[in-house]
């Protein structure tokens, strides 16, 4: 594979950490975006170094323009931007509509949904053919909740991801003839610490159970399906949506 970039947001921990050690063993290089957690992505940053791979972090806010602007510049600096996989998102506390505040839904709001449409947006002006780029492809990590509506949990994250599932279906069409691949991947209930930052932290383990495979699913294999949608071997998928939820 010529050498490309692919800018990971959210890289740093759960299943964009596993998504950028993945695509670096392929052979991507890799720009590694994070919020907050500086230690982590150095140290995602590091595992990629020491296996040969090339990567470096960028700290970032999905939902500051300013700052999405800079995360492509460093993508671009490791080498041609061929992919961009839109990861970085927020959860809350579990809470009934009635109990949420209008602060709570703007931040997800404008982390889940502005900045991957601003992700996206960036994605699109530089991987477009017409627009001068070399072609790519744009995965989104959606959540299963987008289709089972997180009642009594988080209608607002569920309501936001249910937004990127629209974006895969739009945005596939517009860009179908600039050699731009959009799709997206629905994980299901996957042992990362973001059911901790809602309030959860055994949350996967309590409900993977009722998945009919039995279990909760491990970041890396959601990695495996966001690398293979956005490498060569899925050149004629476009649009898809991919549950990776056990079947739940």
């Amino acid at each position: 594979m010529l050498e490309k970039s692919v800018l990971i947001t959210g890289g740093s921990r759960g299943i964009g950490r596993a998504c950028a050690l993945l695509a670096a063993r392929r052979g991507w290089r890799v720009a590694v975006n994070y919020a907050r957690d500086e230690a982590a992505a150095h140290e995602v940053v590091m595992a990629i170094r020491a296996g040969g791979g090339a990567a470096e972090a960028v700290r970032g806010d999905v939902a500051v323009e300013a700052d999405v602007l800079a995360m492509f510049a460093t993508a671009e600096r490791l080498a041609p931007l061929g992919a961009v996989v839109v990861n970085a998102g927020i959860v809350a506390p579990a809470a009934r509509l009635t109990e949420m505040t209008a602060e709570r839904m703007a931040r997800m709001f404008a982390v889940n949904v502005l900045g991957s449409y601003l992700t996206a947006r960036e994605a699109a002006r530089r991987l477009s053919t017409r627009l001068g780029g070399a072609g790519g492809s744009i995965t989104f990590v959606s959540s299963a909740a987008a289709r089972l509506g997180a009642p009594n949990l988080y209608v607002d994250y569920a309501g936001a991801k249910a937004a990127l599932d629209t974006l895969v279906k739009g945005l596939s069409i517009e860009l179908g003839g600039d050699g731009v691949r959009v799709n997206g991947v629905r994980p299901g209930l996957i042992v990362t610490d973001i059911h901790a930052s809602g309030g959860e932290p055994e949350r996967a383990f309590a409900l993977g159970a009722s998945a009919p495979m039995g279990r909760p699913g491990q970041p890396e294999e959601v990695a495996n399906a966001i690398v293979w949608l956005m490498g060569e071997e899925a050149s004629y998928v476009t649009g898809a949506l991919l549950d990776v939820s056990g079947g739940r």
